[in-house]
This record gives structure tokens, C-alpha cells and sequence, in this order.
């Protein structure tokens, strides 16, 4: 009996890092933490819309237990307030505005009154704080030792619906508090960053009788036509040395996937199935990821791209229509009701390569589009549910989702 208790205990113990498995975290088991606003400057409103945006990247984070009430003190007070006597993190900020009209911010944690961790903190404009609210918790999280959270300084770029054929691509950060429209007019969509400084983008322009890729450089603003395909054109990823782009065109009547080279100019078909094959993502250099109807439904397969290989990656779900991966993982959108020409429910799960364990991510409306940080540490998800459009975080680690809901339009497509 002995022996069954310890491979019992060694086999839990080898799949405690395994993603999916949900492990429920009990909120008790987090530190407590308390803000302190010591602001000398800007009116009531931005200070609170300031503290909100600070609440809210500390409960992303996962590691503490956030107060959320709103109290102020003095940026120099030798004691913390009475109220958060008894928290075991007292993070004090103080936000001014210098001669030059610059955003400033010191901040800094204290352990039972003691100064553990400070920095400081400067934009040239009000309205993009949130960016420094992010670079706070960045750091914090950083200061107390846990895996990096990287992914909150980088931007998202996604295409709102706002009218019959008429799109707006917007850029934000992941919460959608900033927001800047970098393409409007017309009907252009599926935008997708083409490096990983994220200066570029690709979108599909459908504004003329062909559908045609497009790339804007954001430093030069200009934008220049890379292919043309009837029927279908997108990009739906870029590798990693930002030299070929997987591409669904339709050529032949049915999409199929293609690589592009940026340098050569020339693409090649990848598969050429008599059904749909689309929304192709690289898992490494030689090999691809993609939707295909070849079962008589969507669902995910791979290519090895040297031997041609094919192979079904997911064996659970109906219309498994959307995935992602980052080599270890795989997150796909499936159908969790029977009725496919009614609404339906759409969820997201997580398979592992290396185990057959399946875990649901989402539980209501429709999830879609899911990307994985570059870390793996989280995934990034459109939810649509009741007639409005949220860009959505899963702390995969942390077993916790966020949801930030767009003010208006619908999300159409989003890179991160």
C-alpha cells in the first residue's frame, strides 16, 4: 500500500506543471494588498480612472488579493493608513504633472511600513497612463519573483465592425483602454502584426473586386499591396524571422493554405485537399497547424512541411473552427451545442502534446480566435455574448479569466 501511495503521490507531482489540468487556487492562500493614492496633482476623475486601471492589472496578475477601495494619504507618511494596517502589501503611488506637461509617477511597496520596492515612472501625455499603470504591475510582479508577464506591454491590434461593409483596425493595449484607429473606410479586415517589434502590420483589403493583402509600416505610414487572390486572401501568421507568411487563398475555388516568401516574392501551396483548409499558424520552422473540413467538419490538423506529413491533432468537439499553439499547446475553439444553424455556444479548450488531458477554458457565448502570449503564460480571446464583443485574458496558470468589453462595434478579428 505503501508503494501505491508514493506513485500516486509522484505521478500527481509530475503533472502538477501541466496546464491542462485546472488547479483552483483558494483566493485566502494570496496576499493581501492595499493601494495608497498620494497624487498631488490632476482633477478627482483622473485620479480614480487612474486607480481603476492600477486595481485592475493587479488582479490580472494573479498574486495578491487587491483591496479596491480608493483611500489617500500623503506620498511621505511614515505609517500606512489604519485601514490597511493589517495588509501584508501596501503599494503608495503619487502621480504629478511636471513644467513640460508630462505624466510622472512615483510608486513604491510597503512591507509593515517599510519602503521594499520603489520606481518611477514618466509619459509625455495623460491620456496614455494605463501604459504606465501596466509597467507597475509588470514590475511588481517582477519584484516578487513570478513568471514574467510580458505580454501586458504589448499591443493588440484587431478590425471592428462598425457598419454595413465599413471596418475600422484599431490599436490597443490588452485592456482596450487605449484605443487608436489606424485604418478606416472601406471594409478592411483580419489584421495580423508582421514582426515582432510590432511597427508593421498585414490586413486584407476587400474594398476592391480582388481580395488584396496590404502591409502598413506604422513609423512611415505607408501602405503597399503585397498579393492578390479572388475568392480569399488572408494572412494568418508570420514566422518567427518575420520572412514568410502563411497565407489562405482560394485559387482554385476551395482555400487552401499557402506560404508566401517575402524575399522571393513566390508562394507555395501547402495543402491541397478538395475541401477548406484555412487558418494555418506555424507550431516551428518545418511545421504548420491548420482548420480542415477534411473529416466533414472543421477541426485541427498538422503538416510537417519537409515530409508532407498530415495529421489530426484534436479528437473532442464539433466544429472546431479557430486554434493556436505554441508548440506545447494547442487552444481551439468547439461547438458545445448540437443545433449547427441556431445559436450557439462556443468554448475554448486546451489539449497538451504530451498528454491527453483536455481542459475547458470558457463557459458561456462565443469564444473565438484564441492566441497564445509568446510565453504561453496566457491567451488572448474574442467573447461575444448577449449583442456585445469583449477582448478576453486567460491566465492559464492562475486559472482566471478577464473580460474588457469593447464600448462600441464588433470585434471582427485581433493579433496580439
Amino acid at each position: 500500500m505503501k508503494i501505491i501511495l508514493i506513485l500516486l503521490m509522484l505521478f500527481g507531482l509530475s503533472h502538477a506543471n501541466d496546464a491542462t489540468i485546472e488547479v483552483i487556487k483558494k483566493a485566502d492562500s494570496l496576499p493581501s494588498l492595499a493601494v495608497e493614492d498620494a497624487s498631488i496633482s490632476y482633477d478627482d476623475t483622473f485620479k480614480l480612472q487612474f486607480f481603476k486601471a492600477l486595481i485592475a492589472d493587479l488582479n490580472v496578475i494573479s498574486i495578491f488579493n487587491v483591496e479596491r477601495f480608493h483611500r489617500v494619504t500623503h506620498y511621505n507618511a511614515t505609517d500606512v493608513l489604519v485601514e490597511n494596517i493589517d495588509m501584508a502589501y501596501v503599494l503608495r503611488y503619487k502621480m504629478f504633472e511636471d513644467d513640460n506637461g508630462a505624466l510622472n509617477v512615483e510608486m513604491k511597496m510597503l512591507v509593515e511600513g517599510k519602503d521594499v520596492f520603489s520606481k518611477n515612472y514618466k509619459v509625455s501625455r495623460r491620456n496614455i497612463y494605463m501604459f504606465i499603470a501596466h509597467a507597475i504591475a509588470y514590475d511588481i510582479n517582477k519584484f516578487m519573483g513570478e513568471p514574467s508577464v510580458e505580454w501586458m506591454k504589448r499591443k493588440v491590434i484587431f478590425s471592428r465592425i462598425v457598419g454595413p461593409k465599413e471596418s475600422e483596425i484599431v490599436i490597443s493595449d490588452y485592456s482596450l483602454s487605449y484605443q487608436q484607429v489606424v485604418v478606416s473606410g472601406g471594409f478592411n479586415v483580419f489584421p495580423k502584426w508582421a514582426n515582432n517589434a510590432q511597427n508593421a502590420f498585414y490586413y486584407t483589403s476587400l474594398d476592391s473586386n480582388v481580395p488584396t493583402l496590404k502591409h502598413l509600416d506604422l513609423k512611415t505610414v505607408k501602405v503597399k499591396k503585397i498579393i492578390s487572390s479572388d475568392g480569399m486572401m488572408v494572412c494568418s501568421d508570420v514566422s518567427a524571422d518575420s520572412n514568410t507568411l502563411l497565407l489562405t487563398m482560394a485559387k482554385n475555388g476551395q482555400p487552401d493554405v499557402y506560404t508566401y516568401n517575402l524575399t522571393t516574392k513566390k508562394y507555395k501551396r501547402e495543402t491541397s485537399y478538395g475541401g477548406i483548409d484555412v487558418n494555418a499558424q506555424f507550431m516551428d520552422k518545418n511545421k504548420i497547424i491548420f482548420i480542415s473540413s477534411r473529416l466533414g467538419y472543421p477541426n485541427v490538423f498538422s503538416k510537417d512541411l519537409k515530409t508532407n506529413a498530415v495529421e489530426q491533432l484534436v479528437f473532442y468537439g464539433k466544429s472546431n473552427s479557430a486554434c493556436s499553439s505554441n508548440g506545447e499547446y494547442i487552444v481551439y475553439k468547439a461547438r458545445e451545442s448540437s443545433n449547427a444553424f441556431s445559436k450557439n455556444t462556443f468554448n475554448l479548450h486546451l489539449i497538451s502534446m504530451k498528454t491527453d488531458f483536455i481542459r475547458r477554458l470558457t463557459a458561456t457565448g462565443i469564444n473565438e480566435f484564441p492566441r497564445f502570449s509568446k510565453d504561453g503564460d496566457a491567451i488572448l480571446f474574442i467573447k461575444n455574448y448577449k449583442e456585445q464583443s469583449s477582448i478576453g485574458i486567460i491566465r492559464l496558470n492562475h486559472n482566471k479569466n478577464y473580460l474588457f468589453p469593447l464600448k462600441y462595434g464588433r470585434v471582427q478579428s485581433m493579433d496580439w
